[in-house]
């Protein structure tokens, strides 16, 4: 994560399920590094939901101590399991209330994008 400037007033938590192998991680930090370059105003980091570090409420307290003023997660995940139906409305509710004076917004599921089922078609039937 960069310092941020004064325009670096937008974080971004890309939130994924989490695993306890190591190389697990690397897409989900090849998403931020690639969100980075694109966006490079933008403060991004990683948060797991489990078997991984960090979780939802640190990731987001780092970019709020850096200089977030608001906070967009994005679960990385292909459908709407447990996590994202149960989980992570609780774990927002918990933030919200805990920084009132920041927005947190939900993106949608990743997997449910057009964007990415296009692609993963397009994946599939390559040869």
């Amino acid at each position: 994560m960069t310092t941020p400037s004064a325009k670096q007033a937008r974080g971004i938590v890309l939130l994924a399920h989490g695993s306890r192998d190591e190389r697990w991680r690397e897409p989900i930090e090849a998403v931020a590094a690639r969100a980075t370059a694109r966006a490079p105003d933008a403060l991004v980091v990683c948060a797991y939901m489990e078997l991984a570090a960090p979780d939802l409420a640190t990731a987001t307290a780092a970019l709020i101590t850096a200089g977030a003023r608001a906070v967009r997660v994005v679960p990385l995940f292909l459908g709407m399991g447990k996590h994202a139906r149960e989980d992570l409305p609780h774990q927002l509710e918990a933030l919200r209330q805990r920084w009132p004076h920041i927005d947190i917004s939900l993106a949608g599921i990743v997997g449910e994008e057009p964007e990415l089922v296009d692609l993963l078609a397009k994946i599939a039937i390559k040869s």
